[in-house]
């Protein structure tokens, strides 16, 4: 067993392998590390994907699960890179970025033609994935869903600290109905605490990035696109991220200008509700 610093993919699987041994075992930690005669911080630092198991400690794990050569082998392919300091997923698998998420003692995010996923209505997210045309019509719900239940960690009493600098051009996309965008423009209105709108002006920022900050793990920086969710978390990434929203901080809107900004956009909308928000020219 080698001790490295985890990852958000390595607490995933890490995880994984926690529920794996509740389902399949009548083992708490401490009677797992008897059964296979570790000591059991071994079990807890595994477990929490603190520590990366080698080949053996993950075939003797598994085999004590009661699991079968194939599932072995397919745990082992996927756990061979989790401890990467760089990683892609398909866009499709969410219990990564789910975890980071709910594990997060503070999220930066910027993003630049959609609302970020944590603020975005129900409606509009559903409409990005039927605008997209890439999910498959019977899956869009369960995404949709899924996005949805990721929200619920901004309701919670001790939900993480939140900054979302969203630039002005996502308010403008030409997709959905009036209907549509007002419930988005008063969504976003109810969180202007934690909103920062960036000028249309403002044209310096070319992608969309969300910095995951963690109370005892190292930082992650996390983007998405249509083919993969990458996951960064490399000190000079993690810098110049944090660079990046030093410089947001300087040129974004403060939370009241925000919140007038996005007034604007409702009562243009209101105004003519054929079309959508301000002149962005």
């Amino acid at each position: 067993m080698t001790a490295i610093i985890s990852t958000p993919y390595s607490r995933d699987l890490g995880d994984e392998l926690r529920h794996l041994r509740e389902t399949s075992t009548q083992f708490n930690g401490r009677a797992m590390a008897v059964q296979l005669g570790w000591d059991p911080s071994k079990v807890s630092d595994i477990e929490l994907g603190k520590a990366r198991a080698s080949e053996v400690d993950l075939v003797q794990y598994l085999a004590t699960c009661g699991k079968n050569i194939e599932f072995v082998e397919e745990f082992r392919r996927r756990y061979y890179n989790a401890f990467d300091l760089y990683f892609a997923q398909m866009p499709d698998k969410l219990r990564t970025l789910t975890m980071t998420e709910a594990m997060a003692t503070k999220i930066t995010s910027l993003d630049i033609m959609t609302v970020h996923g944590l603020l975005q209505t129900r409606g509009y997210a559903q409409e990005l994935f039927v605008d997209g045309q890439i999910e498959a019509p019977e899956d869009i719900e369960r995404f949709v869903q899924a996005r949805m239940e990721r929200q619920t960690i901004m309701r919670r009493p001790n939900r993480p600290e939140c900054v979302f600098y969203l630039h002005e051009l996502a308010l403008r996309m030409p997709f959905g109905n009036a209907v549509l965008w007002e419930d988005q423009y008063l969504h976003l209105l109810f969180n202007t605490h934690i909103l920062r709108i960036v000028p249309a002006s403002v044209s310096a920022f070319r992608s969309a990035c969300t910095l995951y900050e963690f109370g005892k793990a190292s930082p992650v920086v996390y983007s998405e696109t249509d083919t993969a969710n990458v996951y960064a978390q490399d000190s000079v990434a993690v810098a110049r991220t944090r660079r990046l929203f030093q410089r947001l901080d300087a040129v974004a809107l403060d939370a009241e200008q925000s919140k007038r900004k996005l007034a604007e956009y409702v009562s243009a909308l209101r105004e003519d509700p054929h079309g959508r928000g301000t002149d962005l020219a």
